[in-house]
């Protein structure tokens, strides 16, 4: 049996989908169960002639279904949501106003799932506006004494399910960021690299927009741990990743993908330009004293993003770029261009 778009993230390498695949099954089930709790109140209330209140309900089940059949069809939020906290206010008010505590015991369940449904800082102002709503129409539906009760349960659950929903969003965004940092140097690591090198295709593709990668791999590293120990290579590594950090702009991004190697995507950078910049990089490393006695050098593979390939392509142009590099004497960058032979444009070095 296929697997429900809802869960196929669970399946992906990508942190950042698996999060956002959860989230899809909790927007999934909140509304598949809300309408399946509210469904059978469209008859019950039309029964009672409460015409408007039903009518409400319905367009309750009917936003439900909408959400659910957008989420499953066409995988995106229908009106991001905000259609759940509107019908709940209106109806849990409308209800409270006219079947007094029947109508009032649905606020609760829906103060709390409005903040797993939209963004905490949209739940949070729509909650407000709820519970400001729920306290005037309980003032005067419930004596004095049931109002003060009724607007603090409501405030303390509301301020209870926002502390949770704060909690639980840290701690994706922290779980999310442990996933896809490497935990030596502080750079991403391959979690996603796919989907960052992909979506720079994309944007050549439709936009005409330059972009290239840097393949980056310290040479006779193997030499640095036999002869210093792993920690002094350790060391050595934090100390690179430190430096090309420093000298690449915010909108670049760079990965750590193996032992000693290193990407450094260049969006919106031509092949001219990034190769300025590799020998800018590759100079830096080499005059660079990481510790007392031990220098390093590194070679790089450096290449374009041509349209309609894959990412895997690529990346595999600029290893054979590195490659090139290193068989021809190492501390140097050598370019190669989609589709065309290699040019070396790099430094000779004491490698």
């Amino acid at each position: 049996m296929a697997v429900p778009f809802f869960l196929s993230e669970k399946f992906t390498s990508n942190p950042t989908l698996v999060v956002m695949g959860f989230r899809r099954q909790l927007v999934y089930h909140l509304h598949f169960w809300a309408c399946l709790a509210v469904a059978p109140l469209i008859v019950v209330q039309w029964l009672h002639q409460n015409y408007l209140l039903s009518a409400l309900l319905f367009l309750f089940c009917a936003n439900a279904l909408l959400v659910i059949g957008f989420l499953r069809f066409r995988q995106h939020y229908f009106l991001r949501g905000w259609l759940f906290p509107l019908l709940a206010m209106v109806c849990a008010v409308y209800s409270t106003a006219i079947n007094g505590h029947a109508g009032l015991y649905w606020a609760y369940p829906a103060i709390t799932a409005v903040f797993f449904l939209m963004p905490l800082r949209d739940a949070a102002l729509s909650n407000f506006v709820f519970l400001a709503l729920m306290a005037v129409m309980a003032f005067y539906v419930f004596p004095l004494s049931e109002f003060w009760r009724i607007s603090t349960s409501l405030g303390l659950t509301c301020l209870f399910a926002l502390i949770f929903a704060w909690l639980v969003g840290r701690l994706q965004q922290e779980m999310t960021e442990l996933a896809t940092t490497d935990p030596l140097t502080g750079c991403r690591n391959r979690a996603t690299l796919a989907e960052s090198l992909t979506n720079q295709i994309k944007l050549c593709e439709r936009y005409d927009r330059p972009s290239s990668i840097l393949l980056l791999d310290l040479d006779h590293f193997k030499t640095i741990n036999d002869q210093w120990g792993h920690h002094t290579g350790d060391t050595v590594l934090t100390g690179v990743a430190r430096l090309l950090s420093n000298r690449l702009r915010d909108n670049d991004h760079i990965f750590r993908i193996g032992g000693e190697e290193f990407m450094v995507l260049l969006p919106e950078t031509g092949l001219h330009e990034a190769s300025i910049l590799a020998r800018e990089l590759v100079k830096s490393v080499a005059a660079e004293p990481f510790q007392t006695g031990i220098r390093a050098t590194i070679s790089g593979g450096l290449t374009q993003a041509c349209a309609s390939e894959t990412w895997s392509a690529w990346l595999k142009r600029a290893d054979r770029a590195l490659y090139k590099a290193k068989a021809g004497g190492r501390n140097r960058v050598v370019q190669l261009p989609g589709g065309s032979p290699p040019a070396n444009t790099g430094l000779e070095g004491n490698s």
